[in-house]
């Protein structure tokens, strides 16, 4: 099973803030025993710590910001670095970064967790449904897919697509249309900003649609639509979504590791959070202050959190 995204671009924290905040600890070193990543906080952790972000992944970019606001607030100095997918897994298992937030298990990141999971710490899962869908319009009248084929003229016999090289568009093509026998649909492969355009435009307008998608996606929080069941299994299973440390990193963050034992979103969270950080212009450019709004809005967060 493979997964289909959409790039974003992030801001990257101030290295130069990093290197003078650790002059600055090293000035003020006691005689006590510090780690080398920095001072202990009260809990025990240690103050500095680094996230690596897989590049196009919306939702790991969301939480990676969630998670440096709530760190940053608690005293701790926060580096993130955005990569791609591998080199931030590659990175973490070599030290280079402490943390991700974004490890889908068990089928799209099967590979990796199969050469690091013995070099990296599962620190726990905090969303369970992520998967492929297809989606409508909320009050449009197919209730599965298999409806689709016998339903084509109520949505202008069309399904929306993203990109021909995504994942999501390859098993539409070889596994769902086949089985659900959506041949005489025209499958309309485009990319991920057409068929959200689509979406919009056809949702706006009171208009049936079909589109391809995936959970967890900001559309869900966006438009007014729902998926299709998914009775033969085609689109696959729906996977986790982990966390990854370092292989020591329970000992050197103890709090931080019974937090993040505790962190879960639930669908409209994540997804309230997703689409504020990318679609709202007020926090354009600016993830760091759309965590600020959303957590204005969702102050349960921090103490379901223990924090």
């Amino acid at each position: 099973m493979t997964s289909a995204r959409s790039t974003r671009t992030r801001r990257t924290a101030s290295v130069g803030a990093v290197v003078a905040l650790g002059l600055t600890l090293t000035a003020c070193a006691s005689d006590e025993p510090q780690s080398a990543g920095g001072a202990d906080s009260a809990g025990g952790d240690e103050t500095e710590i680094s996230i690596g972000i897989p590049s196009g992944w919306d939702e790991g970019i969301a939480v990676s910001h969630l998670w440096k606001n709530v760190l940053e607030d608690q005293g701790y100095t926060v580096e993130t670095e955005t990569a791609d997918v591998g080199i931030v897994y590659t990175g973490l298992a070599g030290g280079d970064f402490d943390v991700t937030f974004d490890v889908w298990l068990p089928y799209t990141h099967a590979s990796y967790e199969e050469e690091y999971g013995a070099e990296v710490t599962d620190l726990g899962t905090w969303y369970d449904d992520a998967k492929l869908t297809i989606a409508v319009n909320e009050d449009s009248p197919a209730q599965t897919i298999e409806d689709l084929a016998a339903m084509a003229d109520e949505y202008g016999n069309k399904l929306v697509g993203i990109e021909a090289g995504a994942g999501l568009t390859q098993i539409t093509q070889d596994e769902v249309i086949p089985t659900y026998g959506l041949d005489d649909m025209e499958f309309a492969v485009s990319s991920t900003p057409a068929m959200l355009a689509e979406l919009k435009g056809a949702t706006d307008a009171g208009e049936n649609i079909a589109v391809t998608l995936w959970r967890p996606h900001w559309a869900y929080d966006e438009f007014p639509i729902r998926d299709l069941e998914d009775p033969q299994g085609a689109l696959g299973d729906a996977e986790e979504i982990h966390m990854w440390g370092t292989s020591d990193f329970e000992e050197r963050y103890p709090e931080l590791s019974g937090w993040l034992a505790d962190f879960t979103l639930t669908d409209e969270q994540l997804f309230s959070l997703e689409n504020m950080m990318f679609n709202d212009e007020e926090y354009a450019d600016d993830p760091d202050a759309a965590v600020d709004a959303w957590l204005e809005q969702n102050p349960d967060f921090l103490e379901g959190l223990g924090i």
